[in-house]
């Protein structure tokens, strides 16, 4: 028999259970609201890159690291089917390349040293930046502006450091970080099916609602 204190304990994950879900969705159709228009200048940006036999670069912090290592397999190998690869790298997985630029240089060109060895013209550069403050991300996509890339951000409701040298600003009406990166990571798979889509390899993906 559990004592008072832990039923009070299992109500209040019961109540932190239904809430976190209701921000999520009040988050969700708030993005659904003001991003349309964003998505399809996304898709399109990275169509029209891909369809040059250019590729598409993800890089970020922490969480955004492992986003920019999750979309870059679901392009290059594949998403909602076997197709021919579309190519796209993260530049958060070769620690001997990440130590090296941190140790010689600083961490602040973890990633404009990068674009730099392998960004081309014509390429996509998509930082991801939960805060909108992230120093290296900020770098990059400056280092990815100067090489004739097309620049794109995945932030929150912090983007102005952004806008003047980016494409494209994928911003998150949220403040609650975990929120932001739920969103970040539900349209970049979004953003794989559909430049599959556009590029004729796969059909889109609407399961559950059929």
């Amino acid at each position: 028999m559990r004592s008072p204190i832990e039923d009070l304990m299992t109500k209040e994950i019961e109540n932190f259970f239904h809430a976190q879900l209701d921000e999520h969705e009040l988050v969700l159709q708030k993005t659904k609201l003001k991003l349309e228009k964003d998505f399809v200048k996304l898709v399109n940006i990275c169509v029209k890159s891909v369809e040059k036999k250019k590729k598409i670069i993800f890089f970020g912090n922490g969480g955004s690291a492992a986003d920019s290592q999750h979309l870059a397999t679901e392009l290059s190998v594949r998403f909602s089917k076997n197709r021919k690869a579309i190519a796209a790298l993260s530049l958060v997985t070769d620690t001997s390349t990440i130590t090296a630029i941190a140790n010689d240089f600083g961490f602040k060109y973890l990633f404009s040293r990068q674009i730099e060895a392998v960004g081309e013209k014509g390429d996509v550069a998509i930082g991801i930046s939960t805060s909108g403050k992230s120093i290296n991300v900020i770098e990059g996509l400056k280092s990815a502006k100067k090489k004739n890339l097309k620049c794109i951000i995945f932030t929150g409701k912090k983007f102005q450091r952004f806008k003047k040298f980016c494409d494209c600003v994928i911003s998150i009406p949220a403040k609650n970080t975990s929120r932001i990166q739920e969103m970040h990571i539900t349209i970049g798979q979004m953003l794989c099916n559909a430049i599959e889509f556009k590029l004729n390899l796969a059909p889109l993906v609407n399961e559950e609602i059929k």
